[in-house]
This record gives structure tokens, sequence and C-alpha cells, in this order.
């Protein structure tokens, strides 16, 4: 495909998306409808696509329109390409532009229109995170990195990054994050690569690794991962800590991969079911990271962005508490329960914590660490809660 075609090809997925079809079923049913396209041109397509989602309000701003073909417009003006070199340019390319696409005016946007957040949105986003608003909306504007979290019981992270070298997939170490690589080359290749394969990593954010990684966790501990859907901390944590793990969703289907993805790190992770979770309690930890509008995540999600409103917010903030005092009440005496979310917003996290310990006085917040999106990492809040004894 030329590079006209893969844009009229994100046209079509976009079009397609208008109709309320998520993007990825619609990119799975233009690659159907599309067989003779490469695999290189289905990643161009998804790139064009998801670069169109993440900033579709500044994009519609600077093509004149929220149609498909008005947002892949935008989107070649902010790539500094001449539209006039994919719109019209023969063969499989999108129609050429009119009169009037080609004299639009643009105006200065509004500041939420500039950061690609709903209006609603923007008083709260800037009152919560303060001076870092404008940097971490941008930082959701662009692609999301890809981190790999080392298995370190399959070898070291000196030893994985020569494998993956040896692949062509470079990386980088993380100073901070010992488990951590970051890819900054053939990031595609990692799925069918035989580091993958062999379970010399798992993919993970970094700010997943380091909340993971910052637990004292003693020897032989009972740890529950509350909501743990894929078990991607239930899996860092067994393969972190000497503890004994446990998984539990309240949708078991979200666990399927669990098995099979501990089998490949040499890791034991037992999975219990909600009824049955009270027979294996009480832990010393729980791990609870909760459902949440993904704020900190939206350059991964980006539909989510445009599709969370104030109810909606609202909502997750009262299932937020629902589900803390339900993980709470599994935890041991003086045990340690750490509330997480992939958010930045303060009524998913610091609220919610604060209401909790102020309902429950026997409770103790030791800690709290909010990671807002950049170059290296997603948005990432944890706090870690004490059930204090209580002398009577």
């Amino acid at each position: 495909m030329t590079p006209a075609a893969r844009y009229a090809a994100a046209i079509d997925v976009l079009d397609r998306t208008t109709n309320g079809q998520s993007s990825e079923k619609a990119i799975m049913a233009w690659g159907r409808s599309n067989r003779y396209a490469g695999s290189k041109d289905r990643a161009a397509v998804r790139d064009h696509v998801y670069d169109v989602l993440r900033q579709k309000r500044s994009l519609a701003h600077l093509g004149g329109g929220v149609t498909a073909r008005a947002l892949v417009l935008g989107l070649l003006r902010v790539q500094g390409i001449d539209p006039n070199n994919i719109f019209g340019s023969g063969g499989y390319s999108p129609d050429a532009l009119s009169l009037e696409e080609e004299e639009l005016t643009v105006d200065a946007m509004p500041e939420s229109v500039a950061m690609d957040l709903p209006d609603w949105l923007w008083p709260i986003w800037t009152a919560d995170l303060g001076d870092a608003a404008n940097s971490s909306a941008h930082c959701l504007q662009s692609r999301a990195p890809i981190a790999l979290r080392i298995n370190l019981g399959r070898g070291s992270l000196s030893y994985v990054q020569a494998e993956l070298g040896q692949e062509g997939i470079e990386t980088q170490t993380i100073d901070a994050v010992p488990t951590a690589l970051l890819v900054i080359k053939n990031a595609r290749r990692l799925r069918h690569s035989k580091a993958f394969i062999k379970g010399l990593f798992d993919m993970q954010d970094i700010s997943s690794q380091n909340a993971v990684a910052s637990l004292s966790v003693r020897k032989g501990a009972r740890v529950l991962d509350y909501c743990a859907g894929g078990g991607g901390k239930a899996l860092a944590i067994a393969d972190m800590h000497d503890a004994i793990v446990t998984a539990h969703d309240i949708v078991p289907e979200r666990t399927i991969d669990i098995a099979p993805r501990a089998a490949r790190a040499d890791v034991k992770i037992n999975l219990v079911l909600t009824h049955d979770l009270i027979l294996h309690a009480p832990f010393d930890l729980v791990f609870c990271d909760v459902p949440c509008s993904g704020s900190g995540t939206w350059r991964r999600t980006p539909e989510s962005k445009w599709t969370l409103t104030i109810n909606k917010l609202n909502k997750f903030s009262s299932l937020q508490r629902d589900v803390i005092e339900k993980a709470a009440s599994y935890v041991a005496t003086d045990g340690k329960l750490v509330y997480a979310t992939c958010s930045v917003l303060r009524a998913e996290n610091n609220d919610v914590v604060d209401a909790f310990v102020a309902d429950y006085p026997n409770w103790i917040c030791e800690r709290v660490s909010q990671q807002l999106p950049s170059e290296i990492n997603d948005g990432f809040f944890f706090a870690i809660l004490r059930r204090a004894q209580i002398n009577l």
C-alpha cells in the first residue's frame, strides 16, 4: 500500500467508529475485508487511527470538522505533511481536497482543545494536576511507551536485554526500577520473540512495576491480588517476592490468561472465586487495583477519554469506595492493603482513600504515591494502608 492508501484506509476505519463500532473491531473488520494488506500496512493504518483518537479535538479544529476525513486532514497538518501529497494523489488515495478544505482558516485553539480533553474535565484536570496539567495532557497525545518486566526467576536484566538484542529488539534500563526495560526499537517483534516464548519477560508499565517493587513483603506472606484481571500485579508479586500469591476477580473470565502466563514465567498463583475467598482469608497483603477511568493510560485507550462523563466519574468513585471496603475485609490484623488505580484524578485516588480512613479509624494510611504520565511511564496511583490492632 502507498502512504496515501494507508491514510485512506484510516479514514475508512474511523468512519466505522462513528457508527458506534470500537476502534479495535473496526480495525479488525477492515483487515478482514482487505486481506491484501501486509503486516506493515496494517500496523501503519492502526497507528494513524490511534494517532487521530488521541488528538481528536485538536485535529478536528485543524481539519475543520469531526468527520474521519477532516480528522485525517488535521493529522497530516500536525505531522507536517502536505495534504495535497496524500489527498487526490492517485491510486487508492482519498479524494482531492475541496476548495473549502484548501482555504480553511484555523483560529487559535482553546486550551482544553489544544490539550485534547473534554471541556467539562479541563477545570478538574487543572485543579488536580496543578503545574503538571499541561505536560501530562500533552503526554497523552502521543504513543505510549512499551515497557517490559523481567521475570527474575528466568534470568537477570542484563541477560534478557542481551537475548532481546540478538533478535534486533533494542531496550534501555531504568535506574529507578531494577526489573524494567524500556523498548526503543522493534517493539512489534516482542510477541513472537524467543525471549517472550521462553518466559523471560512480561509486558508491564514501569509505574506498575515500581508499585510492586516498593512493597515490603515478608517471606511466606499470604498475598491477594483482589481485582486481578489478567494478573499483571499477581505475576509481578510472585516473581519479585517470596510469597504465597492468590488472584481473584469478580468476573472470573478476566483471569483466564493467568494460569498460562504463570506457567510461562515459572511462578505459582492460586486462582480463587469470590464465594470461596473468605475460606482463604485473612491475607497479610491485599493488592486492590480497582476499576477506574484509566485517565493515566488514555494514550493506550484513547476512546475512554471521550466517553468519560461527570456521571461516569462519580459512579467510578462510588464503586471504588465499595471495592476498597470489601478488599479491606480480607486483610489480617496488622496486615496491609494497597489501593491502586491507573487514574490521575483525585476523585478516584486521594478522595477515596481519605474517605475510607475517615470511616474506618482502625486503618492508617502509611504512604501515597502518584505517578503522572511521562515519556517512560503511565499515570498510576497507589496508597499503602495498614490495619492497626485495636487494644480493648
